[in-house]
């Protein structure tokens, strides 16, 4: 029988790492106003501090870079029943331009640092028998442009990194799955958002013909984190305003 309390979080924890800032705060907020039990999570913890007193709970200090930082909030927390996922770096330069340092930069808080995250909270998750596992990766996942490749090539390995975790603990009751974001109004594209020209180069690109807010992004967050998605594993959610559905910037003559 479908309940009206399908997308209900009553009785359920969550972890939100990024939330001090964007879509990771807009998604914790979210998901405290359906009923879960947030812990914000951040790197800067006065950041994190903010969001939960916005929602009345907890925060604790998360840096992702740090390789014991999981562990330390597994130990006095314990596993979440659900995770969010939403940190990222991007250095905007073309692959020939791109020294070590800025791969590392790259590479070490997009894939390192969400690799460790998962592999720590996966383990507990799975050890607790249930649990949904968030990620966001973005289009350039799929669809790239100069300058983005250190980016999309991580945001192309977070969709197989939280494929395998739906693959290898699904079996254990632990679904995971990845939203997608088109161009979203966040402080990582303050420098975009501050270009007017390219503002709107990006504005044009999607159907909807707009950036998107952060708070367009807890839809699917919700979604995914509640019964609603019971039956839904190892997929990629697009919240991109139709992006990578349709090609060019042009009204072609049908």
């Amino acid at each position: 029988m479908i309940s009206g309390d399908l997308f209900r979080l009553d009785d359920r924890r969550a972890l939100v790492v990024g939330a001090g800032s964007g879509i990771g705060a807009a998604v914790a907020q979210g998901l405290s106003a359906f009923g879960a039990a947030v812990l914000c999570a951040d790197a800067r913890i006065d950041a994190a501090e903010a969001t939960a007193e916005a929602i009345g709970g907890p925060a604790v200090h998360l840096d992702l870079l740090d390789p014991s930082a999981s562990g330390a909030v597994l130990d006095a927390h314990g596993a979440p029943d659900i995770l969010v996922t939403t940190p990222a770096i991007n250095v905007r330069k073309r692959i020939a331009d791109y020294s070590d340092d800025d791969l590392d930069r790259v590479v070490d808080l997009n894939l390192k640092g969400v690799f460790r995250l998962c592999r720590t909270f996966g383990a507990a998750m799975a050890a607790a028998g249930s649990g949904s596992m968030i990620g966001f990766a973005s289009v350039r996942a799929v669809t790239t442009e100069p300058g983005q490749g250190a980016y999309a090539a991580t945001k192309a390995a977070t969709v197989m990194l939280f494929r395998t975790l739906a693959a290898e603990l699904g079996g254990s009751g632990v679904r995971a799955n990845v939203i997608a974001p088109g161009v979203v109004e966040t402080p990582l594209t303050k420098p975009i958002q501050d270009d007017a020209a390219w503002y709107k180069a990006y504005a044009e690109k999607p159907i909807l013909r707009r950036w998107a807010t952060a708070d367009e992004m807890v839809g699917a967050a919700l979604f995914l984190a509640s019964d609603a998605s019971s039956y839904v594993t190892g997929t990629t959610l697009f919240v991109d305003g139709g992006w990578t559905a349709a090609d060019g910037r042009y009204d072609p003559t049908v």
